[in-house]
């Protein structure tokens, strides 16, 4: 997956109700990949408020792959899939990184940068399942549509 514009992504709609996403580690993705969500979890039937908080998700998690998991480096493949299956939204996001399980090792401290992703994904979304492979990770979110908890 080589291009020549580190911001080009690949999106492709096997159905109305599915989404899949090729990209690069590079934070120029980050927009496109947003403009995209934003348009599927609209369709998905998801208010204004909640779109925010599930493309912040994705955004934190993409942003903590390239950070930890790629160690900065800006030409790793990440890809995305999320499903509408119609009382929520599937996304899974597959790296290549380190395989390193991002979950917390220390309890967040608000007065300590960093660890706020984590803390929005458990927050925003219905379930978060991390999925270590031989050679990356896998992590699997759930947003169901009723109000959460």
């Amino acid at each position: 997956m080589i291009r020549a514009d580190p911001s080009a992504i690949e999106v492709s709609h096997p159905s109305k109700t599915q989404m899949r996403m090729k990209m690069l580690s590079h934070p120029a993705t980050l927009a496109p990949m947003r403009k995209e969500f934003e348009a599927f979890t609209e369709q998905a039937g998801f208010n204004s408020a909640d779109r925010g908080q599930i493309i912040l998700v994705i955004n934190e998690a993409l942003a903590n792959v390239m950070r930890h998991a790629y160690n900065g480096a800006t030409d790793r493949p990440i890809e995305l899939s999320a499903e509408d299956t119609g009382d929520a939204i599937e996304i899974t996001m597959r790296d290549w990184g380190n395989g390193k399980s991002p979950e917390p090792h220390r309890q967040h401290d608000p007065l300590i940068p960093g660890g706020l992703g984590l803390v929005c994904l458990k927050q925003f979304m219905t379930n978060v399942s991390y999925h270590p492979e031989p050679d990356g990770m896998t992590l699997k979110m759930v947003r169901n549509k009723r109000e959460m908890k």
